[in-house]
Formats: C-alpha cells, sequence, structure tokens
C-alpha cells in the first residue's frame, strides 16, 4: 500500500503522524511511504532521517495526497485539503467530527473512509490512541494554569503551591479521565488544592487512593460544580462522550461565580468544549477575558510539544496503521477496535453519535465497508452537484 504523510497545516501545529523510525517499519513489510519535505522538522526529525528510513520524499503536499492509498495525520483536514479527498481513499487522523460540520460534508461527498483515533476502542472500552494525547494535555493543562496565574499574564497572581503561611491556588477539574486525572497529578505535585468531579463513583474511590496531595473528589452535579466554582482559582475542563459534544457544565452565568484573574483551561473544546464561554483560540494567541475571567481555549495543547507528542501518538497508532496498511479496508471490517474509529465510508456516516448529531441516516460500518456496497454506493455525480446530496442540517451546525 502507498502511504502518505503531509505536514500538518492547521494554524501552530508542529506535530508529525509518524517519526522516521516507524516509517521504517512500513517500508520493511513492503510498504511505500510518501513524506512531504519539512513535515518532521518542528518535532526534530529532518527529511535526511526519513530518506534513511526508506521514506520517498515529496516536496509538495497534493502530491502526498495524490499517491496515497491510506493518509496518516495528526489533525484533521483543513478545508484547503478538502479537494485532495477523494473516492477509495482511507485517512487516519484525529477528527473529532462532531464539532466540524464542513468536513463531514466533505469526507461524505468524497466518499472517504475516515478513521478517528479518537473513536477506537479497544476491549475494554478504552480509546487507546486518545489516550497518549490526553496525557499530554491533562499534564500541561496544569502546566499552563500555573504559567496564566501569575500576575503579567492576566491571573490572580497566585503561585500553584502557595508558601508556607499562605494557601495554594484551588484547582476545579471537571471529569475524571485521562486528561482530568493527569492534570490532577501535576496539580497536586505543584502544591495546589484539587478538587476533582465525576460521575463516575469507581473512578473517584480509585484515584482517591492511589493519588497523594491535597486531593478531595465530588460527584459531579450542578451544585457542586457550582459551590466548588466560588472558590476556585482555576478550572479545568476534561470530560468527554466519545464522539460526540461535550457536555455543557458551566454556564456563562455561573463565571460570575469564580474570583477575578481566575484561570479556564478547556481542554474539551475541539469536541465543543463544557464551558460555555469557551471557543478555540490558537498557540499564538491562546487566551482572552469572558467577565474578567481568563480562558484558555487552545485545541491542539500537544502541539507546543511537538516531539514529546509525535512519539507518544506514533506509540499507539502504529500496530493499528500497519494493520490497515496491510490488509486495506479488511482490517477496518474486521478489527473490532477498528471497526469503531470508522466515521465515515462510501459516503456514509457510520458512527452513530456523529449521525445524531448532524440528523444523518447511520450504517453500520462493517456494511459500509463491504466491496459491493461501496461499489454500489460510488459517486455517479459531479463533486458539487455530490455537495447537495448532503442534509442542509450540516451546513447550519
Amino acid at each position: 500500500m502507498n502511504i502518505g504523510i503531509p505536514a500538518e497545516i492547521k494554524r501552530d501545529e508542529r506535530r508529525v503522524a509518524l517519526p522516521p523510525a516507524a516509517v521504517g517499519d512500513f517500508v520493511q513489510r513492503g510498504h511505500r511511504v510518501y513524506v512531504q519535505r519539512g513535515a518532521g522538522v518542528s518535532s526534530g526529525f529532518a527529511d535526511s532521517d526519513y530518506a534513511s528510513h526508506g521514506a520517498s520524499l515529496l516536496a509538495g503536499a497534493a502530491d502526498v495526497w495524490a499517491r496515497a492509498d491510506l493518509v496518516i495525520k495528526v489533525k484533521e483536514p483543513q478545508p484547503s485539503e478538502y479537494e485532495c479527498l477523494r473516492p477509495g481513499l482511507i485517512l487516519f487522523t484525529y477528527l473529532h467530527l462532531a464539532a466540524e460540520a464542513a468536513l463531514t460534508r466533505a469526507l461524505l461527498d468524497n466518499h472517504v473512509s475516515a478513521v478517528a483515533y479518537e473513536t477506537v476502542s479497544d476491549a475494554r472500552g478504552r480509546l487507546p490512541l486518545l489516550e497518549p494525547m490526553s496525557e499530554v494535555a491533562g499534564r500541561m493543562a496544569a502546566q499552563v494554569i500555573s504559567h496564566h496565574l501569575e500576575a503579567p499574564q492576566g491571573g490572580r497572581g497566585l503561585l500553584m503551591g502557595g508558601v508556607p503561611g499562605v494557601a495554594p491556588a484551588h484547582v476545579v477539574i471537571l471529569g475524571a479521565g485521562t486528561v482530568g486525572a493527569n492534570a490532577a497529578k501535576i496539580a497536586l505535585g505543584m502544591g495546589a488544592r484539587v478538587s476533582l468531579l465525576d460521575i463516575n463513583l469507581e473512578r473517584l474511590r480509585y484515584l482517591s487512593e492511589v493519588m497523594s496531595g491535597n486531593l478531595a473528589t465530588l460527584y459531579s452535579t450542578r451544585n457542586n460544580i457550582a459551590e466548588s466554582l466560588r472558590s476556585a482559582d482555576a478550572l479545568i475542563g476534561s470530560v468527554l462522550i466519545a464522539g460526540t459534544k461535550a457536555p455543557l457544565l458551566v454556564t456563562r452565568d455561573m463565571l460570575r461565580l469564580m474570583p477575578a484573574g481566575s484561570v479556564i483551561v478547556d481542554v474539551a473544546v475541539d469536541q465543543g468544549g463544557c464551558v460555555e464561554s469557551t471557543r478555540p483560540t490558537s498557540h499564538s494567541d491562546p487566551t482572552y477575558f469572558v467577565d474578567q475571567v481568563l480562558h484558555y481555549g487552545v485545541p491542539n495543547m500537544p502541539g507546543a510539544v511537538p516531539r514529546t507528542s509525535s512519539l507518544a501518538l506514533a506509540n499507539a497508532i502504529l500496530p493499528y496503521a500497519l494493520k490497515i496498511a496491510d490488509s486495506g479496508r479488511s482490517a477496518l471490517a474486521n478489527d473490532p477496535a477498528l471497526i469503531a474509529g470508522v466515521n465515515t465510508a462510501a459516503g456514509h456516516c457510520t458512527h452513530p453519535a456523529i449521525a445524531q448529531t448532524f440528523g444523518l441516516d447511520y450504517v453500520e460500518p462493517w456494511r459500509a465497508l463491504q466491496p459491493a456496497f461501496i461499489s454500489a454506493t460510488a459517486p455517479r455525480q459531479s463533486r458539487k452537484a455530490g455537495l447537495q446530496a448532503v442534509p442542509e442540517v450540516l451546513a447550519a451546525q
């Protein structure tokens, strides 16, 4: 199979989907890997490193997309890349389609088999390809709070851990999953007082047993969230429902409960955010104020530490990517973990949560991946005409 690794073009995105050594694994199995020149430079990987592991280097992104049967990326295709989408292509990347109506439209219209890292699910119900970036984002969230609580950044002028005789910062974390647990770990290590809220009592019991420091666990109710915000110096939003938008837990009115200069880091922003006043920002312009509360809404937080993030991501995705390269769509249809990651195929939505979000008909992924189904539903109209066939509800999101 021909594998394509284009350079990431999302604003301030510095990661690369595969480091050179991982490319070598594909080459050793008889696959050809096309890498856009410069794709790995920001992560510390030179073009010569890729060449030494057998990659074919191409100057332009369009050439990489055109030659590839399987494109492996880090972030979702940007609007300028939509013209590279085509029938027969397998796309393997983070998609977060519940917050991406236009991209959903483009993938459906172009009959792309799109596999989202964030919905690949193992036998235990874990999200193994989301987990490494959730670990990075959670640990970064505590660091971001510590930095932005400083007065020159607009914060309250607090030291996370305080000093003897002065109380530490109070950090409230919504969601005790991978992001929340890692955020709590780092915040506690910095000496902060942490309140961790979730609706999974077993998870709260486990974390209260294994974590040390000034940690309080609370069952997540509207009242408990509101009471926690009254004394919060910082809030981390880390709730996730796979494939759909994050639940709205903090309304605009609730910001009035927080002290002026407090900080919100909404890690769920790439799924729409769990704080009503959150909007996506970028690493080059990461913050803004609403009602005197500083908001940080960078959706690709791990992109700030691209070498760590690229290596961690590759460790997770490599076994799955090799399966796809070796067996193509049959791997998607027959592997229980991968089939959960198939969001679109043969012009149909193949993830129930995304179908519900946009009011689309849902087709089971194993069916949409069958050769006979793909052949029967192959596009017979122009690209422009095909766009008109997608329900208008998508355009209104």
